[in-house]
Order: C-alpha cells, then structure tokens, then sequence
C-alpha cells in the first residue's frame, strides 16, 4: 500500500511540474527559446570574426575551426605594413566619423527646431521636400559628387579631392532629410508652454534653444549622432571616390585592400582589422544608452 500511494504521489507531482512547465512556456517560455535562438544567430558572426581574427593561417578555410588555434600576430601585422597604414586609417575615421556626427546633429536639430516651432510660408511644403530628397541616396550622385570635387580642387583643393575635409562636406550636404524628420517628431513632444515661459523671462529663439530645448531632447540627439556615426564609418562607395591617398584613407576603404588583391589576400589580418574598428562604435553607443534610455523630458512640465 505504501509503495502504491509513494507511486501515486510521484505521478501527480510529476503531472503537476508538467502542467506548470506547459502553463509556463505559455505564457513566456516561448519568448525565452525565440530569444536564446536570436542571440545564438546574433552572435555566431561576431564570433567567426573574433576567431578569423586570432587564427594565425591567412585564409576563411582555417577560421571554420573556432579557435583552434589562437594568436595575436595578426594584430601586430595589422601595424607593421607600410603600403597599409591602419593607424592613419583609425584616426581619419575617428576625425570625420566624429566631425560628421556632431555636424550632421547640429544642422538637423536646428531645422527641426525652426519647422516646430516656427511658423513661416513653405514650412510644410519644405519638411516633405527633405523627406521626399530623402529617397534618392548620395550612391546616386557619385559621378556628380566626383566632378564637382575635382573642379574644386583646381581652386580650393583643401576642400577638393583627397580631402577629408571635402568628404566630411558631403556627408553633411546629405545630413538633412530623414534626420530632420526625426528630430522634427521629438520637439514636437516638448510643450510649447517651456518656449511661452521662457519668452515672458525675455529670453529669445537662440536661447531657449541652446540653454533649454537642446537638454530636453538629448534622447532624439544621441540617437542621430549614433546612427550618423555608424553610417559614416561604414560608408565605402563616396569615400572610396573622394579620398585617393592611402593616408587619407578611412578604414573602410583601407581594409578592402586586404581582400581585394587577389595574391595578397590575408583574412585574418583584415578580420583583426574590422575588429578593432568595431570598438569604438560599441564605446559610444554604451556612452549613449543612458541618454536613449532615459526620457529626459519626463518632469520638465509641472
């Protein structure tokens, strides 16, 4: 009789454990298994990359066994090729993605101020001609771009071409558009009542932009710069045009060199190379999460 009610205890424990589990994975389980399964396909680039990186054979073919082999020699050679100046390439990149970003926040954050808060003749027809120029990529004006880059540099080659300066003028010429849109969307969150206020303190357009608008939207301004960033350090097709030198060269264009030279291929040098060059957009965006997080306009009315 014991061994027959141990037994039943057992069976209905057991149902009870398989009715929780089922009831679980219901209600969230199966939000977990999609997450683990996402992270897993997430990550395995990220990882093939690291071990191409430390594999100390130069081809994809010995990256397929995840560190079987670990060495940093292909960081060193990543410093030590003079025809490839990484170093110059890192800190162009670093120069003009960072120019760039901060350009492309200032314009944009401007023009959204003026098309919310301002009333004028054109302000709707012009907000749907940004978005609307938004559509057709610089990729589309490369010829253009290269023409007008080489006639300047006759004049002011400071700004023509193999300038770094003349490239970050391009991406700002394109900074406009969906940016705008974006920031536009955001000010319009913040109550007008802020602006009224200021106004009857006598405090002018420039200043409740710069001292109170621009703190309450720092969300929508991390959220630009970092996409900005991002897009500028991986733009490849005008930077490709515009700069020529291989020491004016981002990092983008440079590390093609790697894989491009059909006898002079060596993966693990250019996968050590891409990433180093992912560290410093994992550093700003980690900078940048508490500002996207946070609301920051959250209490500025009371």
């Amino acid at each position: 009789m014991q061994v027959n009610n141990r037994e039943t205890s057992d069976r209905i424990v057991a149902r009870k454990s398989s009715f929780q589990f089922k009831r679980w994975f219901k209600a969230t389980g199966w939000r977990h298994l999609i997450g683990v399964v996402m992270a897993v396909f997430s990550a395995f680039p990220l990882v093939y990359v690291l071990s191409a990186a430390l594999q100390p054979g130069g081809t994809l073919i010995t990256a397929n066994g995840l560190f079987s082999k670990v060495s940093l020699g292909s960081f060193v050679t990543l410093f030590n090729l003079p025809q490839q100046p990484y170093a110059a390439w890192y800190g162009n990149t670093l120069i003009i993605g960072v120019i760039t970003s901060i350009g492309t926040v200032f314009l944009g954050a401007l023009a959204a101020y003026s098309f919310s808060r301002m009333r004028f003749f054109g302000r709707r027809g012009g907000l749907l001609t940004l978005v609307l120029l938004q559509m057709f990529p610089q990729l589309l004006a490369v010829v253009a771009i290269f023409l007008l880059l080489n006639g300047i540099s006759d004049i002011f080659p400071a700004i023509g071409l193999d300038s770094q300066v003349g490239l970050i003028m391009v991406y700002l010429g394109g900074a406009l558009g969906v940016n705008t849109y974006l920031m536009y969307g955001f000010f319009n969150t913040i109550p007008a009542s802020i602006d009224e206020a200021a106004k009857l303190d006598g405090a002018g357009h420039a200043r409740i932009f710069f001292t109170i608008i621009l703190r309450l939207v720092a969300p929508i301004l991390a959220v630009v710069g970092l996409l900005s960033f991002i897009g500028t350090t991986n733009e490849f097709v005008i930077a490709s045009i515009v700069l020529i030198s291989p020491e004016n060269q981002t990092l983008a264009v440079g590390l093609y060199q790697f894989v491009s030279q059909k006898f002079s291929t060596n993966y693990s040098v250019f996968a050590a190379g891409a990433v180093l060059a992912a560290l410093p957009v994992m550093a700003l965006f980690l900078w940048l999460q508490k500002y996207i997080v946070g609301g920051l306009t959250a209490g500025s009315v009371k």
